[in-house]
């Protein structure tokens, strides 16, 4: 599927025949959009597809691990969720010295480090750091100010 939707750019699908839906749900996780899957109200009825086909209760419960797969997978979008945004403040670190900086030193890796809390500049900026002179003097500890 991953080879094909980058082959041709165009959403992919799965035409699933085998027994079970554990198939059809690893193609959701894989990045299928559409299913096709075989369905009874009884496998032992006379025919070819009944006795691979899932009954009534089955196919319920494919499309709910289907929908809980897709939940899982999420959008694809890195953001918090609701129930971590209480957390942010405490959990995030800052650009924090890790010694005393004086004014015009560069921040090095050796002066330079993260720490909680989260109140000043993200430490995601670290390496955007690494390199750059300081506009003021800095004490151990102290979170760094300066874009």
């Amino acid at each position: 599927m991953q080879t094909l939707r980058t082959a041709f750019e165009l959403p992919v699908g799965y035409s699933d025949h085998t027994l079970g839906s554990q198939v059809a749900i690893a193609a959701v996780a894989l990045g299928a959009v559409i299913l096709e899957k075989h369905f009874t109200l009884d496998r032992t009825m006379a025919g070819p597809d009944h006795v691979a086909s899932l009954e009534p209760a089955e196919l319920a419960e494919m499309v709910r691990a289907v929908r809980s797969t897709e939940r899982a997978l999420g959008s694809g979008l890195k953001v918090p969720a609701a129930s971590e945004l209480k957390n942010i403040p405490i959990a995030r670190k800052s650009l924090t010295a890790a010694c005393d900086i004086r004014e015009g030193e560069q921040f090095t890796e050796q002066n330079l480090t993260t720490k909680r809390p989260g109140s000043g500049i993200c430490a995601t900026h670290y390496f955007d750091y690494l390199g750059r002179v300081a506009t003021c003097n800095y004490a151990a500890d102290d979170l760094i100010d300066e874009f």
